[in-house]
């Protein structure tokens, strides 16, 4: 029995907002941060996890893991994953403590990095990358893990359970090819909305060197220096590379309407959050002007949870769903919103970036493709080459393609070094900022 014995947390910040690295329409500073968790046991093993934040605020979401704590230490690993559905319903249920939720906001941020770090011990203790411990657990167990409360009217067990066993069909094959070619990607590190055009160019040649072919751009706070930079872009990538725009949330509905048309001779995929991340009619409203220009609506990064993504799915209010390793309940919540992406025939397109966002969701969009999916068509993975250097095992990246982790766990462990360096206020880095 592996008893856990100890939570801690941390609040780890990196100061990208000196460089306007991560910068767009809606977040002009953000310093990519994370809530950083290690649980331990008595048997001496330690799992990892984080939750992803940009900056003030983080020490909110330390107090929200704190207060969390006591519903974890003092139990087993065992105990947890026989009944891992309770357990995630333990977190998000508490009598008292769903009151700052319920499964929302920071108490939600908080619960992602508890599990996120349950996971990457479960992981570990079988001695195997998380996505290879998804991809090889019986399917009635996977389906033990997500909670199905609030979503049985778009999927039930049974149909969750059915979407899995079909899966299992050509399964190997995926397996293998996916460790020698990799699951597609997509860069967003060569347009941030705060860069000059010379290093947007310089940024946008490399990556063309580098064999990228699918590229996003921030836009949303000027309609002219939009059309200029996506010009810009289209320009330097040609007309068969694949384009994507982002807005952050700043429009009102017309508003998003009326500047996507404007851009729509630039062939963008699709407009990424382009009004308010709650507001599900209005990105259906979205979609729907939207189709005739054959430009789709993506959305999820700030999505709460699985409720909300069922009404999405439910309401045809997007075509590319974004999964975030972080935002959502951990891996039991992003199970739920794979498996109802799959039966609403919606390509899942995770986001990443951030701080450990790439190397945790690299392990859910392979489950996505090995287990659930078993398709590539119009899904590829966000890449962001930010920060990756502070963890023991980082993403790799060949020919624009996430390469499977081969570590055991959920990628999570930051180096130590690079935790004290940068945890705020007292690390060396924000003590020279000071």
């Amino acid at each position: 029995m592996k008893k856990i014995i100890k939570l801690t947390v941390r609040d780890v910040r990196f100061p990208t907002s000196l460089e306007q690295h991560g910068s767009d329409a809606m977040h002009t500073d953000p310093d990519y941060s994370v809530a950083y968790v290690v649980i331990e046991t008595d048997q001496g093993m330690q799992g990892y996890g984080l939750t992803f934040t940009v900056g003030r605020g983080t020490e909110i979401v330390v107090c929200a893991v704190e207060a969390l704590s006591a519903l974890v230490v003092g139990k087993s690993l065992e105990e947890i994953v026989s009944d891992f559905r309770g357990f995630y319903r333990l977190l998000t249920s508490d009598g008292q403590m769903r009151w700052i939720g319920p499964e929302k906001g920071v108490i939600q941020l908080a619960t992602a990095a508890v599990l996120n770090a349950v996971w990457d011990l479960w992981a570990r203790s079988e001695g195997k990358p998380l996505w290879k411990l998804l991809v090889e657990m019986d399917p009635r167990k996977l389906i033990s893990c997500i909670d199905f409360r609030y979503i049985t009217d778009a999927l039930t067990e049974e149909e969750a359970l059915d979407i899995l066993v079909k899966a299992q069909t050509g399964k190997q094959q995926r397996v293998d090819q996916m460790l020698k070619e990799g699951y597609p990607a997509y860069t967003t590190s060569c347009a941030w909305l705060g860069y000059s055009d010379q290093l947007l160019k310089q940024l946008c040649t490399d990556a063309l060197n580098d064999g990228w072919t699918k590229f996003k751009v921030k836009v949303g706070a000027d309609l002219k220096d939009d059309i200029r930079r996506c010009s810009l872009i289209r320009q330097m990538i040609g007309p068969h590379n694949t384009l994507m725009i982002d807005a952050n949330q700043r429009w009102d509905v017309g508003e998003a309407i009326t500047w996507v048309t404007r851009l729509a001779e630039y062939k963008p995929l699709w407009i990424e959050e382009p009004t308010s991340p709650d507001d599900i009619l209005g990105h259906a409203a979205i979609s729907k002007a939207l189709a005739p220009l054959g430009i789709g609506v993506a959305t999820g990064e700030q999505c709460h949870n699985r409720v909300m993504f069922k009404q999405f799915l439910q309401a045809s209010a997007l075509q590319f769903v974004q999964i975030d390793s972080c935002r959502l309940g951990s891996v039991n919540e992003n199970l739920a919103v794979l498996l109802m992406a799959h039966k609403f025939k919606v390509p899942v397109c995770p986001h990443a970036g951030g701080v450990g966002l790439c190397e945790l969701v690299q392990h859910l969009i392979l489950f996505d493709y090995i287990s659930v999916s078993a398709s590539l068509d119009n899904r590829m993975c966000e890449f962001v080459d930010h920060l990756h250097q502070h963890f023991r095992s980082p993403v790799v990246i060949q020919n624009a393609h996430y390469m499977p982790p081969k570590d055991p766990g959920y990628s999570c462990e930051m180096l130590e070094s690079s935790v004290q360096t940068h945890q705020y206020p007292q690390g060396q880095v924000w003590k020279k900022l000071q």
